[in-house]
């Protein structure tokens, strides 16, 4: 996968911004203004992604290209190699399943007002 390709991804969700808080070289993709994916620019092969813990553990304890996110809290944040073996689709799973982590965290009335936020399946 390429950078043009995962961020034209993040961006086709619902609801779903980008902007640059960090510095002008890093861009954070948000759902109703909370960060569920951040791309350094500058390095260009490693894309953050938030995760469940536990599956976070499974996902580094299996693939190499899958690490504790550096400068990111490694509990709940991986950072994936996208210039890796790791297939498209797959990464494509692993942002649907970030952008759940955050949504899943909504109060239910916000959900009931934007029901795009509940149609995206991991």
């Amino acid at each position: 996968m390429n950078i043009e390709d995962l961020r034209e991804y993040c961006l086709s969700l619902p609801y779903v911004t980008e902007d640059c808080p960090f510095e002008p070289d890093g861009i954070a993709f948000r759902v109703m203004g909370k960060i569920f994916a951040y791309l350094d620019v500058k390095n260009e092969d490693y894309f953050c992604m938030k995760c469940n813990p536990q599956y976070a553990l499974q996902l580094r304890e299996k693939y190499q290209a899958i690490t504790g996110a550096w400068h990111w809290n490694k509990k709940y944040w991986n950072q994936v190699s996208y210039k890796s073996t790791l297939t498209d689709d797959f990464i494509k799973h692993l942002i649907r399943h970030s952008f759940r982590e955050v949504v899943k965290k909504f109060p239910k009335r916000m959900i009931g007002e934007n029901p795009k936020l509940a149609s995206i399946d991991e």
